[in-house]
């Protein structure tokens, strides 16, 4: 549908499968993505992207659907020789992803800008959906555990979130430059929809950039969450932990209260219905549909369902 101007706040992976329904359905025309930069990490001496990756993939269907992540037909010998010698090869790099990797890097060493590197990525898979950058430089999330601090990649890949989190901290966000596409798109929406991605170290490490969360708060645009937990858990990743290591409950509560100030509107699953009322009580709309989105159809399916729901309240809020 032409003539609405949708912006997707997008990380990990079930931010990549909201794209990807918005990107197939009926509102496709308006949409833009805002994706998270703050899971970027160095390996091998290549800079490697995973959030954003994932949402070119996805959306270019090169994605391994079994895994949610990586290329499809993906093999792994450049890994399987560096593990021969004798490096780290825990986090899991094929060799077309790889690919991609080293042109990331030969890029940010020539002093291309990460904004004009993902469209150029983008570009090359099909991806016609825009994806914005929350900021071109380096923001990286670090999880504080019992035994330190880590990144993120260590907590999630290396560790498998087995840690207990303290704290969650951005590192370099305080600092970083926002991007003037990604306040221009957020200041003339007319929905923000925040994907069923981690509300801690996805849409928090997006909305931890100076000003973005501001634009949000500013933005005249209906804004509505997909809440990320099916049962009071998560589909996949730690939010559960990181939800504790705010003090916010593991419920449609604490999806809420991360979101509390500029939420409009929020989707939960039919397995969350009780907390409907809770929420509504605090004058926030609420869609009860199901939320666990398997094949593409059911992405399709559910985004269009929360662009209508958006709409339609966003209508009747403006009688």
């Amino acid at each position: 549908m032409a003539g609405v101007n949708i912006t997707l706040l997008a990380g990990g992976v079930g931010g990549a499968k909201a794209a990807e329904g918005l990107a197939f359905g009926h509102y496709a025309q308006g949409v833009k993505v805002i994706g998270n930069v703050a899971d970027d990490d160095e390996f091998h001496g290549l800079w490697v992207s995973p959030d954003i990756d994932t949402l070119i993939y996805s959306l270019g269907d090169q994605i391994d659907r079994q895994q949610g992540w990586g290329r499809k037909g993906e093999s792994h010998q450049t890994l399987k020789e560096l593990a021969a010698l004798g490096q780290d090869t825990w986090m899991t790099l094929g060799d077309l992803d790889l690919a991609t990797h080293i042109y990331r890097t030969q890029q940010r060493k020539q002093g291309v800008s990460m904004s004009d590197i993902t469209q150029g990525l983008a570009t090359r898979h099909g991806v016609n959906l825009p994806i914005l950058l929350p900021t071109d430089d380096m923001v990286q999330t670090r999880v504080k555990t019992p035994t330190g601090w880590l990144s993120f990649q260590e907590f999630f890949v290396r560790e498998h979130c087995q840690p207990d989190v303290i704290e969650v901290a951005y590192q370099g966000a305080d600092q970083a430059t926002p991007n003037a596409a990604a306040l221009a798109q957020l200041s003339t929406s007319d929905l923000i929809v925040i994907a069923p991605s981690n509300p801690v170290v996805s849409i928090g490490a997006i909305l931890a950039i100076p000003d973005i969360r501001q634009a949000v708060i500013d933005s005249a645009a209906y804004v509505v969450a997909v809440s990320p937990l099916i049962g009071g858990k998560t589909v996949k990743g730690p939010a559960d932990k990181m939800l504790a290591s705010e003090g916010k409950s593991v419920d449609s509560k604490g999806i809420y209260d991360s979101y509390q100030g500029f939420i409009d509107g929020m989707v939960i699953d039919p397995q969350d219905a009780q907390e409907a009322d809770w929420l509504l009580a605090q004058g926030v709309d609420v869609l009860v549909t199901p939320t666990l989105m398997k094949e593409r159809d059911d992405k399709v399916s559910l985004l269009d369902q929360v662009v209508a729901f958006a709409l339609d309240k966003q209508a009747m809020r403006a009688a």
